[in-house]
């Protein structure tokens, strides 16, 4: 699936100290690559985008990678015989340019799954650490992971006893996804083959083994405290991407919502995912107008909500730092919009376009061709959404407090 997304892709050669989400089976920090409304020949999809006045550029559009050098080397590389994505990831590698990446014509495949909700493998994200280092970051609620007690914080020490300390994201998550075995071209393990890992919990270390299998998650989930203590009730929706189906299922739930009644739209950890979909959810709250403006090789673009939606119930909006891309967006425009209240503590900071090309092998290159800005024309690579209350500990409880301010309740 090659078409407009926003999150952070790994790069399978390097990847810094940035917070990835990896559902381990499928490299969903892949699928949703920060591709913007290009499929991998180059065609643009998604229809004409209204022109606005040209954002200023962002301060690393400079290490944004030559298209035209990387396309060069690929076919270089297989006018002699060798690998043509090779070729263009060196040339990757090079620029400096964290969210550029070239991927095997398999992992792209693989991605496409990853943007239905469904995966073969264990059931938890993880994230990059200390020097090197990887720890778990959420466990898919039902899935392997949880089942054999392992939490988020965990630390992954090793799979299948290889150490995984300084290895890249990619790799950690190819030997969870049971790719590096002999022979296994890059496929995914099947449902019910054993993968061991090694983790410490503080000073405890222990193993697991655990049997890949089918998970299909839920990218929102629904839920209503009851009030008390003089707080009202509020309804709670908790996006934990934007996979395909989620802006619609956003505006379900805030149409199920009791009337009058506040809602808590919890983004924290939420990696992005496609852009369509966040807004699509940004129109469940807004009726119509200016969600974000981008450029795409210096051309101004914009996107709009839909008209319609709900403009008066009391709404609230957690982040924290695992808050990336086209959750950022979303957050931005309802904070620039006025129209919630933002709480937690500063995003992750990631505001750069990807479009997909392929390479004469049939890999796609994922290159940085431009930014986005929020509705008030703040620039986000970088620098993340600075949340309205800084909330580090108790952020629900703080949330439903806030909302007694706002009014919210039946």
């Amino acid at each position: 699936m090659l078409g407009p997304t926003m999150s952070v892709p790994p790069r399978r050669a390097r990847r810094g100290a940035a917070l990835t989400l990896v559902f381990v089976g499928v490299l969903t920090a892949g699928a949703l690559t920060g591709s913007w409304g290009a499929d991998a020949d180059g065609r643009h999809g998604g229809g004409p985008p209204t022109a606005v006045p040209p954002p200023a550029h962002h301060a690393t559009a400079a290490r944004a990678v030559d298209r035209a050098a990387v396309a060069a080397a690929a076919e270089a590389a297989a006018r002699d015989g060798k690998s043509g994505s090779e070729a263009a990831a060196e040339v990757v590698g090079r620029s400096g340019d964290a969210w550029s990446a070239v991927y095997s014509a398999r992992e792209y495949e693989g991605f496409a799954l990853a943007l239905d909700g469904a995966y073969v493998g264990v059931g938890l994200t993880t994230r990059r650490v200390g020097e090197g280092g990887m720890e778990v970051g959420a466990v898919q609620p039902g899935g392997p992971a949880e089942r054999a007690g392992i939490a988020p914080g965990d630390r992954i020490l090793t799979v299948d006893g290889v150490d995984v300390t300084g290895h890249p994201v990619t790799e950690v998550v190819s030997r969870l996804r049971g790719e590096l075995r002999p022979y296994a071209a890059w496929a995914p393990a099947h449902p019910g083959t054993p993968v061991r890992i090694a983790l410490q919990r503080g000073r405890q270390r222990w193993e697991r083994t655990l049997r890949r299998e089918r998970v299909v998650t839920q990218s929102v989930a629904v839920d209503r405290t009851s009030g008390g203590d003089r707080q009202p009730p509020t309804t709670r929706i908790k996006v934990g991407s934007f996979t395909r189906g989620t802006g619609e299922r956003v505006r379900d739930a805030v149409r199920a919502a009791a009337p009058g009644e506040g809602v808590v739209l919890d983004l924290r950890g939420n990696p992005g995912g496609l852009l369509t979909e966040a807004v699509s959810a940004a129109s469940a709250f807004l009726d119509g107008g200016l969600v974000a403006t981008y450029d795409v090789h210096g051309r101004p673009h914009a996107l709009y909500a839909d008209p319609g939606g709900d403009t008066r119930r009391p709404l609230v909006v957690l982040v924290d730092g695992g808050t990336m891309s086209a959750a950022e967006l979303l957050t931005g425009a309802l904070q620039d919009r006025g129209r919630a209240v933002v709480l937690g503590s500063r995003t992750f900071g990631k505001g750069s376009i990807q479009m997909p090309s392929r390479l004469p092998d049939g890999s796609v290159a994922e290159l940085t061709v431009g930014h986005y800005r929020t509705p008030g024309g703040r620039a986000v690579d970088g620098a993340g959404i600075t949340p309205d209350l800084a909330v580090h500990a108790g952020a629900e409880q703080r949330a439903r407090a806030v909302m007694g301010g706002l009014g919210g309740g039946s």
